[in-house]
């Protein structure tokens, strides 16, 4: 299941960004909102992208763009998710 997701995930990145030294702040969101359309949680996609950060050139300014995305697209990324329906 999990390696289902995993190559989903790839074949996604070859469509958006194609490679690492490829990936800028415009495809990363454009990555992680067809990843979000796909059913496959953002913030695993980003984990992911993480793990190859040192290939990604302009990577501070590539999280970043990648962080404030997750927070707006995902209830996870907010810290008071949960809460505004009780």
């Amino acid at each position: 299941m999990v390696n289902d997701i995993k190559q989903k995930m790839e074949r996604i990145w070859g469509e958006t960004c194609g490679s690492w030294e490829n990936c800028t702040e415009e495809n990363i969101q454009s990555f992680l909102a067809q990843c979000l359309e796909k059913s496959i949680d953002p913030q695993y996609c980003m984990s992911w992208v993480e793990q190859h950060s040192n290939q990604i050139t302009n990577w501070s300014a590539i999280s970043k763009v990648s962080l404030d995305w997750v927070n707006k697209h995902t209830s996870t990324g907010s810290p008071i998710s949960g809460y505004e329906h009780q």
